[in-house]
Parts: C-alpha cells; structure tokens; sequence
C-alpha cells in the first residue's frame, strides 16, 4: 500500500497462516483496526470508526490486536425483516380468525382436504361439484361433526342468506358459509381411493376464497377457473380437457344484483360437469361479495342449479335457515 492507495477493503499485511483469510480497512492514509473475512459478499462500507496511527509511510503498519468489523448493521436489518414478517404473518392470521369465527366463542382452524366430495367445501363432507378437488387444505366446517340438514335450507351467517336443501341433497354449515351436497356418492374416476359426488354447492365471502374483484361480474369471471379445477380438476377426474361458456349474465340473487358465469367443464375421465360461479353483495354486509360455488355431475342437469339460485334467501336465523 502507497499513500495514494484509496480507501477500501485489502488482503490484511499482517494476516498469518493460521485462521481463514481477513481483509483489513485502509483509509487511505493507514491501517486501522477494523478487519473483515476475506471475500465477504456484502459491500460493507467504511467502518464507523478508522483508526489513525499517524504517518504510516509508503508500507504502513497494522494493530498488534485488530478488532473485528462493526456487525450492528446487519443484525439490524435481520431483526427489522423479522419484525416485518412477523406483523404480516399476524395480520394474515386476523384475517382467517375473522372470517373463521363463528360467534360461538370456539376455534374453527382445523383444516382438512379442499372442496367436493372427499373432503366438501372446507372441509365436511360436501362439495362443489363432483370431485374431492385439488385445492389442498381448506377451512374446516364448524365443528368435526357439523350436524346435517336433510331439508328445508342452511345458513351462511357470515354472508346474511341460507341455501336451499334440495331433495336427496343434504345442507351444512361450514366455516365461512354454508354447503350444499348430493347423497349420491362413487368411486371418483381418476382416482378411485376418493369418493366424489354427483353435485354439490357452497357459500363463502370472495375474500376468503381469494378472488378478487370489486364488483358481481368481475367477482364471478375471476372465480370460475378456479371453481372449474376445484370441482373437476386435478386427478379425481384426469384433468380437465377444455370447456364450453354456456351463461355469463347479471341476475338478481335474494334482492341484489348480481352475476354468474356458467361452464360445462370436459374430463379427460368420468363424468362431464356443470360448473358456476355465482357473485352477489351479501345482505349482512354490502360492501362483501359473496361466492356460491356450484359443480354438479351433466346427468344431473343444470336444472338443480337454477332451483338452488332462485332458493337463495336473506336470512338471520340459525342452522336451520329460518329466512326472513
């Protein structure tokens, strides 16, 4: 090193054959005290305090004893990431626990195989269409043993309305909504291990499934995909192949307005299926959209879906979908 060398990190003069390699800050004039390992990744800058032994001449001398570089810096921005990580994780679990409470005062968090047959609609043993879906791990109903109506209708107390009970059908409240679901259960096609249903429906606020959207129609194009691989997707049917639109227009669900769009989704295995995305404001909260998810086997028809749309009712009353 010459006077005219600039400041910076070089190989340190008085390193040894013992230890790893370290470099030694020279502040253009000197050697100071602060030391780093040899070609650390980080571009550390000057360190906060240099050293000045004076006139260190054209080859300047080192400490007997040099101190290791500052570490604040870095440890710092580990702990702000950390913190940071912590507060989203947090919120995020807000968000579920708000949508997850029931009001009884209870826990909801269990999870359990996502929506159709197999696993239902957040769990249960419901479903949005024939299969046992491919969403993974979704909210469970309220309850392992969510109690099942055979008729009338159930209420989804988060959104404000109750689904009808279609006959052979059976109804229950879930998580974040209410389901609907056929009796009629078989060996999915594509993977035999699972059962699916012949149809099935549910309700849940468009937040909680993850679609976005601030209005009905926006709401309901960007769910339908999703709603189409949940119910047909996956192994349960081999795959969906294609798909045909056969409805995408406004409607009025139990006094809103709102939209749905409606596919015939093509399986590579077993039965064809009839998939909608219904979206509405919800009665309990106008400025929350809420879903109902639709799947129901072609031999079924799409009638049952029509009746179940025009069964949608406001409701305040309990699991026996007292409307009103």
């Amino acid at each position: 090193m010459t006077q005219e060398t600039p400041p910076g990190w070089y190989p340190d003069p008085g390193q040894t054959s013992d230890g790893p390699a370290t470099e030694r800050w020279w502040d253009g004039k000197a050697w100071t005290e602060r030391t780093r390992p040899a070609g650390s990744a980080a571009a550390w800058g000057p360190p906060e305090q240099v050293a000045s032994p004076g006139d260190a001449g054209p080859y300047p001398v080192y400490p007997p004893y040099p101190a290791q570089p500052p570490t604040g810096t870095r440890r710092g921005r580990t702990g702000i990431a950390v913190a940071v990580a912590v507060v989203v994780l947090a919120s995020i679990g807000v968000g579920v626990y708000a949508l997850a409470d029931s009001g009884n005062g209870k826990d909801d968090a269990a999870t359990s195989q996502g929506p159709g047959g197999q696993g239902g609609p957040f769990g249960g043993n419901g479903g949005s269409g024939g299969s046992g879906g491919s969403g993974g791990a979704s909210p469970s109903p309220r309850g392992s043993e969510a109690p099942r109506i055979e008729s009338g209708s159930v209420t989804d107390s988060i959104d404000g309305i109750s689904l009808p009970v279609p006959d052979d059908w059976y109804g229950q409240e879930i998580q974040v909504g209410a389901s609907v679901t056929s009796n009629d259960s078989y060996a999915c096609p594509g993977d035999t291990s699972q059962k699916c249903t012949k149809g099935g429906a549910y309700s849940a606020p468009a937040l909680a499934l993850g679609t976005k959207g601030s209005t009905a129609e926006a709401v309901a194009k960007a769910d339908i995909e999703a709603n189409a691989e949940q119910s047909y997707g996956g192994k349960t049917y081999g795959s969906i192949t294609s798909h045909d639109v056969l409805d995408s227009e406004a409607v009025t669900v139990a006094g809103q307005k709102g939209y749905r769009v409606r596919w015939k989704a093509v399986t590579s295995k077993g039965s064809d299926g009839y998939v909608e995305s219904l979206a509405f404001p919800s009665p309990a909260n106008p400025q929350q959209i809420v879903v109902v998810r639709f799947g129901v086997d072609v031999e079924e028809g799409q009638s049952v879906i029509d009746d179940i749309t025009k069964g949608i009712k406001v409701s305040t009353g309990g699991g026996s979908g007292q409307d009103v």
